[in-house]
């Protein structure tokens, strides 16, 4: 059953996105930006571990490697034995982010839902192609789903993607599909307002300037920034482009989208393609700006409270 958002909800919401009206938009038209902020990132990071330490998780740090790619894992393991495993690949537009930039949402469900949380630390624009960000995902969730993490191997695992995150999990989740023993113990997936459509879909193309968070204008010529070799036909491709993808198989989702969201057609054209396959709870969160889990209001406490519950549910 979709999360309930009430009326106080709405107005504490719509009292932070007034603030946001006046913030900066985050934008990708040079490498410099990015760089600024994903140090800024690191420095907010600054003992990040003995901070979920201190909770009784416990943090480890694995590299994959497989011929010439590699793959850095952060691991969070709860007190007891998991009970499942949780893969999350970050958002950040595929240009900044880390993984241990959720941990405020990792922490929780580590210890809630008794799961050992693996975050992919995969490599960013413009230093790496999407494509080679799509195949250390791939990497990292054949390595998890082969028993990577020492006592998992025949335990559950649930794939969470945000935003790019949510364009890299389901492209992962596509291509998974070619390890069929591995691929059958994945029990569901949660996207949060994810790109599904590389070439933009339509809330993309028509995103103006009173857009909260991301600089409408700017995101078709960043989608096309990020893939500069190929031309709309080519975007649209599967795994790229997940919305074109075949379906068919996948495992039930839990999907996030905002009315204020320039990509809330990327997730409502998803999960109506993806309800033809497998069980979908769509949540459209009205007034939600993109990225709403970041933000201190209620309704982004609510999804991640909604999720864990969620998440409990599919490992009973």
């Amino acid at each position: 059953m979709p999360m309930h958002v009430g009326a106080a909800m709405l107005d504490d919401l719509r009292r932070f996105n007034r603030k946001l009206a006046r913030a900066p938009r985050f934008r990708y038209r040079n490498r410099f930006v990015p760089m600024i902020g994903q140090a800024l990132l690191r420095l907010s990071q600054l003992g990040a571990d003995r901070r979920l330490r201190r909770t009784g998780l416990r943090v480890e740090r694995h590299t994959v490697r497989e011929k010439e790619l590699q793959v850095r894992l952060r691991v969070l393991l709860p007190a007891g034995a998991p009970r499942g495993v949780v893969l999350d690949i970050h958002g950040g537009g595929w240009v900044i982010g880390n993984a241990a930039m959720n941990d405020a949402f990792n922490g929780p469900m580590a210890r809630e839902c008794g799961v050992a949380v693996v975050s992919v630390d995969y490599s960013l624009a413009p230093r790496a192609s999407i494509g080679a960000m799509m195949d250390e995902c791939l990497l990292a969730a054949r390595w998890l789903l082969g028993g990577g993490v020492p006592g998992t191997k025949e335990l559950p695992v649930i794939v969470v993607g945000e935003s790019a995150g949510g364009q890299l999990a389901a492209a992962t989740l596509l291509r998974l599909k070619g390890w069929p023993a591995l691929f059958r113990r994945i029990v569901g997936t949660v996207l949060y307002y994810g790109v599904y459509d590389m070439a933009g879909s339509d809330s993309v193309r028509q995103a103006g300037r009173d857009t909260l968070v991301l600089d409408g204008p700017a995101m078709l010529p960043a989608l096309r920034l990020l893939t500069p070799d190929m031309d709309d036909a080519g975007r649209r491709r599967a795994p790229l482009s997940p919305l074109f993808g075949d379906l068919s198989g996948m495992p039930p989702a839990l999907m996030y989208t905002g009315g204020c969201d320039p990509l809330r057609d990327d997730t409502l054209r998803m999960a109506q393609r993806w309800a033809g396959a497998a069980d979908v709870e769509l949540n459209f969160l009205p007034d939600a700006p993109h990225g709403i889990i970041h933000f201190p209001v209620a309704m982004g406490r609510a999804a991640c409270a909604h999720t864990r519950a969620w998440i409990s549910a599919r490992l009973r």
